[in-house]
């Protein structure tokens, strides 16, 4: 028998048009696969059955009648509990967020999916206000790795990434303001997708500002574009929107890499890359030049941005606890309230402005990089996954998420596309992955070099043990 929560939605969706199987199918699948599995990873923050069987029951009336609403119709997913769904409560992973609500909107990308006909049944972990790189809370506990559950399966979309491994949903909607949906790709071994800043809308405005996108993963690079075609629509609440992309971004999408001018930087001039990791991500460069892309490997030594990325975050993060009013502080995960105290509260307006200045170079930087290349090429991340519950690898010099994710948050500061496509494991089996990062406004150009990738690989084809 097939099992359909782990299949792509472009075979879904063939089952559904040919009547093979239904949406009210792909969601029994996605919520048994919820049953058996989730116990071990902690991934759902909630499930909504009633309402999912009602939504998959039109979804099949509609394909019975030949009239889906869209190409992903009846599609079964979970989104991060850290964006509104109407008639559902958004904790952010908070014990500062009461159940009073009101929950009467949706996010922009959660309208979207609902007027695609796709079957939304639960929401995912993410760790206090998707503050940090791995995905614990005080209020939801700690979120593990699809792979070894004593593993972290990273932040702040891990519960997302955790559950499109398992097929609990064939995919999922995360946030990303520094990594937060390439950092537990890579961890978790799943396709995800920073788009370029403003792609998809946003609403309610982030207090991380413009260094938040929203991003799809999933468990192929088509399905990326596929899902990024539905949620990259236009919202009128959300003032710094982009155009929306003409046509679909599976045009032109397996057309390859053959002539295609790509740097790769090892480590940006900043990080340090465990030796399987380096190893896994130069042989994922060599596929790309036998695929017939003109790969150079450039000295790349950007100034680490660290600090301003601190200032632009952590003063982000103090409003946000700071609404809560008086005690607020007393109530969060330690680890926040301690980087709000030494970034946050110490940040001047000048110190701001300098922050913004920083952010500005680097997108200059970038710019005239891509004036020359498609593409760049880093690793998603300088390790794998370490144990779960804990902030950083064991001996690490520093507990702040930043120290262990170089090649993520630098290109939040430019709001370029960065796409983690699984490229290897470890000799323990824990996932690898490369990041492609591409000009500005050029999602398709990041998309076609990890589908050209894929398509010579069978990374994405190996998924974790279903059988716990």
């Amino acid at each position: 028998m097939t099992d359909l929560s782990m299949l792509g939605a472009h075979e879904l969706v063939a089952g559904f048009r040919s009547g093979t199987w239904t949406p009210v199918d792909a969601l029994n699948s996605a919520l048994d696969a919820v049953r058996r599995l989730d116990g071990a990873v902690n991934a759902i923050t909630m499930l909504d059955e009633p309402a999912a069987r009602g939504a998959a029951e039109l979804s099949a009336r509609r394909w019975r009648a030949g009239e889906p609403v869209g190409p992903v119709d009846g599609v079964p997913l979970t989104v991060k509990d850290m964006v509104p769904t109407r008639g559902w409560p958004t904790y952010r992973g908070s014990n500062l967020v009461d159940d009073t609500g009101p929950w009467d909107v949706d996010a922009p990308f959660v309208a979207r999916l609902r007027e695609s006909g796709q079957v939304i049944f639960g929401k995912n972990t993410t760790p206090e206000f998707g503050w940090k790189g791995v995905t614990d809370s005080l209020r939801h506990g700690v979120t593990r790795n699809p792979w070894d559950p004593g593993r972290t399966s990273g932040g702040s979309s891990g519960g997302a990434a955790a559950a499109t491994a398992l097929g609990m949903g064939t995919w999922s909607v995360g946030t990303d303001g520094g990594g937060s949906v390439r950092i537990p790709g890579a961890f978790s071994g799943v396709v995800a997708l920073k788009p370029t800043y403003g792609q998809v809308p946003i609403y309610p405005a982030s207090p991380y500002g413009t260094l938040s996108h929203i991003g799809p993963m999933t468990r192929s690079v088509t399905d990326c574009a596929l899902l990024l075609d539905v949620i990259a629509r236009p919202d009128p609440r959300d003032w710094s929107a982009m155009p929306t992309h003409p046509g679909s971004y599976l045009d032109g999408l397996d057309s390859g890499v053959s002539g295609t001018r790509i740097a790769f930087s090892p480590d940006l001039g900043t990080g340090r890359n465990d030796p399987e990791v380096e190893a896994a991500v130069r042989a994922a460069v060599d596929v790309l030049r036998e695929q017939g892309a003109q790969v150079d490997e450039i000295d790349l030594r950007i100034a680490d941005p660290v600090e301003a990325f601190h200032t632009l975050w952590f003063t982000g993060a103090a409003k946000v606890i700071d609404a809560y009013g008086p005690g607020a502080r007393e109530r969060i995960d330690p680890g926040l309230r301690s980087a709000i105290e030494e970034f946050g509260d110490r940040a001047t307006a000048a110190d701001y402005l300098d922050a913004v200045a920083v952010r500005a170079d680097l997108g200059r930087v970038m710019g005239e990089l891509h004036t020359t290349y498609a593409a760049l090429l880093t690793p998603t991340m300088p390790i794998a996954a370490f144990p779960a519950g804990q902030p950083a690898p064991d001996g690490w010099p520093s507990p702040l998420w930043t120290s262990w994710t170089p090649y993520t948050y630098p290109f939040n500061m430019t709001q370029q596309p960065a796409l983690t496509v699984p490229c290897g494991f470890t000799g323990d089996g824990l996932p690898i992955g490369l990041q492609v990062v591409a000009a500005r406004h050029d999602d398709a150009a990041a998309l076609r070099v990890g589908r050209a990738f894929e398509q010579a690989t069978t990374w994405h084809t190996q998924h974790p043990p279903r059988t716990r």
